[in-house]
């Protein structure tokens, strides 16, 4: 957590987004988030095969009461899981394009602000990286109520801001401009897949939206603005009080 305090990173810099009040209780360590954690064990399930084969057993070692049943079959969602690895290791195109040093961290600076990253699979011969991203549906839309229009995954998450800030790490540490990929696959029993690239006007604009949310956010973190609350997260669902009363004309936004 520490760590979190010194460095900003692309999650909690899309935590502050979401609430601010919800991110700084996160990093004080007053608040600790309700994350699906099956969700988050199958993803890091899937991460670890293909970071190696040492990485990836020693998971299962670490994991065995949570992945299997106990007559010792896998459960489920890693028997998906499973599925999502094959369709990958199985495609001729993945196993060219997914060769590199895997788990990279990265670190370094932007507009004055200490940055850290995990790149999945990184090669500087190729000038590229790649991140494995896992969804519901490749092809699922999301609504988007501020922007009132349907949006992609790759939207809903904020993944070309997460893409410029490990380009620009990537780049202060190896000077090597490296062009971001997006390797896709469902959490179907029968899994789709895709390999994704993000325009350069999308990581200009996620470049613009570091600069202008960072100067804030920076003084929220250190205490010297007081965090916004959403109103409607978890956080500010546990923590609200009763203030005005509210007229049943109001209640939908």
């Amino acid at each position: 957590m520490e760590s979190d305090r010194y460095y900003q990173s692309a999650t909690f810099f899309k935590n502050f987004e979401k609430c601010e009040a919800a991110t700084v209780a996160q990093l004080n360590d007053i608040y600790k988030p309700d994350i699906n954690q099956k969700a988050l064990l199958v993803g890091n399930y899937l991460h670890s095969y293909f970071e190696s084969h040492t990485a990836h057993e020693n998971f299962i070692k670490q994991h065995e009461g949570d992945m299997f049943t106990k007559r010792g079959t896998l459960l489920k969602d890693y028997q998906v899981a499973d599925s999502m690895i094959a369709t990958l290791t199985d495609d001729p195109m993945f196993n060219n394009l997914y060769q590199g040093k895997k788990e990279a961290i990265v670190k370094g600076q932007i507009e004055g602000v200490n940055w850290k990253g995990k790149i999945d699979c990184l090669n500087l011969d190729r000038k590229i990286f790649l991140d494995l991203k896992t969804t519901r549906e490749i092809d699922r839309k999301y609504w988007n109520e501020e922007k009132r229009m349907w949006q992609s995954f790759m939207d809903e998450y904020n993944y070309p801001l997460q893409m410029y800030v490990y380009q620009q790490l990537i780049y202060q540490q190896y000077g090597v401009m490296c062009t971001p990929y997006i390797i896709a696959v469902s959490k179907q029993e029968i899994p789709a897949k895709a390999v994704i690239s993000i325009p350069k006007k999308r990581l200009a604009e996620a470049q613009e939206e570091i600069e202008t949310l960072q100067p804030r956010f920076e003084k929220v973190k250190s205490g010297f603005e007081v965090p916004i609350r959403c109103g409607k997260c978890a956080y500010c669902r546990k923590t609200a009080t009763l203030g005005e009363i509210t007229s049943m004309e109001n209640l939908i936004n």
